[in-house]
């Protein structure tokens, strides 16, 4: 009997919703809520024998709380640790990619869970994550997929991307059935005839974006001032995260020609921000924009400014990021944006 011990939020324990969301780390016997369902998924050969929980703003916010977390983990003595599915939320991912790497760094068998935008993703520094819905709505085919994969791994067998992983496996070495020269004669020869796609190091695929035309004319338009700089006001109402961002935010500059050092600071995580917070303009240059609004170089600064945290933040993110600033742009009128970044 393969010993399971499954990680989930507060929500999906029925501890409570952000009510509870700073409920410390807590282990129950058996299975819970959705682990019910992924108990069925695994079968006679598998027991979960506790469900461990933890508070999304406790998981996410205590620096000790993986630890905490997997020190109940171990006491259910599991021959595999299975984490949510954490979907697309922000902090549970972040707790179930922290559990994930520090489970894995203390030799214990795991498979995460959750979407691929989730910027707990990053979190999980290489622990096996498989693809989950975007929603709890799609519960259902995310434990599917991840009893498949807790099966797989529990049998000693590597997940790869059929299996639904996300990112790359970890390297192992082994031995070759032919030398370094006859490998490479062999690959040389097979882009010669037109294989393009053989190698033995497949490299990242980037997105390509393509930059669009210039504006003819910043005289006839309303220009925005766009940063992933972080600087919010003094006491960050939004509670921009500084690092491996899940939100963007939006102020005012109605009215306003200059960020003033004390009212504006900057948030990043990612260097230091004395100077930034001495002069908030070095990240967001208000006073130079209402110059060039003054002299007619652009026709009006729009109203507001958009503002994230750069650092640490997910790709999946960072492209909902720009996907929602072009949107909100649009709709307010505006047809060009100065980005500042750190």
């Amino acid at each position: 009997m393969t010993r399971v011990v499954h990680y989930l939020n507060q929500f999906f324990t029925g501890v409570g919703g952000e009510d509870a969301a700073s409920t410390p780390p807590a282990r129950t016997d058996g299975a819970v809520g959705p682990g019910r369902k992924l108990q069925a998924l695994l079968g006679d050969d598998f027991e979960v024998v506790a469900t461990v929980s933890c508070g999304d703003d406790y998981a996410a916010g205590e620096p000790e709380a993986a630890r905490e977390i997997l020190a109940l983990v171990k006491e259910a003595k599991p021959d595999v640790v299975v984490i949510g599915p954490a979907f697309s939320s922000g902090r549970y991912g972040l707790a179930c990619g922290r559990l994930a790497a520090a489970a894995t760094q203390a030799g214990l068998a795991v498979v995460a869970a959750m979407h691929q935008d989730n910027p707990g993703l990053a979190e999980a520094a290489g622990a096996p994550v498989v693809r989950s819905g975007e929603a709890a709505r799609e519960m259902g085919p995310s434990l599917e997929t991840l009893a498949a994969a807790v099966k797989k791994l529990s049998a000693g067998e590597d997940l790869t991307e059929a299996e639904g992983r996300l990112g790359k496996p970890p390297r192992r070495n082994r031995v070759a059935d032919q030398n370094a020269a006859r490998r490479a004669v062999a690959l040389v020869l097979a882009r010669l005839g037109g294989d393009k796609e053989a190698t033995e190091v497949p490299l990242p695929d980037f997105d390509k974006v393509t930059p669009a035309p210039p504006v003819e004319d910043l005289s006839e338009v309303t220009v925005a001032l766009v940063s992933e700089g972080a600087v919010v006001p003094a006491d960050n109402p939004d509670k921009l995260e500084s690092a491996r961002a899940t939100r963007w935010a939006h102020y005012s500059i109605e009215g306003r020609d200059s960020l003033p050092a004390g009212e504006f600071i900057s948030v990043h995580g990612g260097f230091s921000t004395v100077a930034a917070n001495e002069d908030p303009q070095r990240i967001l240059p208000l006073d130079v924009a209402r110059q060039l609004e003054s002299e007619g170089a652009i026709g009006r600064l729009h109203h507001e400014y958009l503002v994230t945290a750069g650092n640490g933040t997910s790709v999946g993110n960072a492209k909902r990021f720009g996907t929602e600033w072009v949107a909100d742009l649009r709709k307010s009128g505006v047809r060009a944006a100065i980005l500042t970044a750190t």
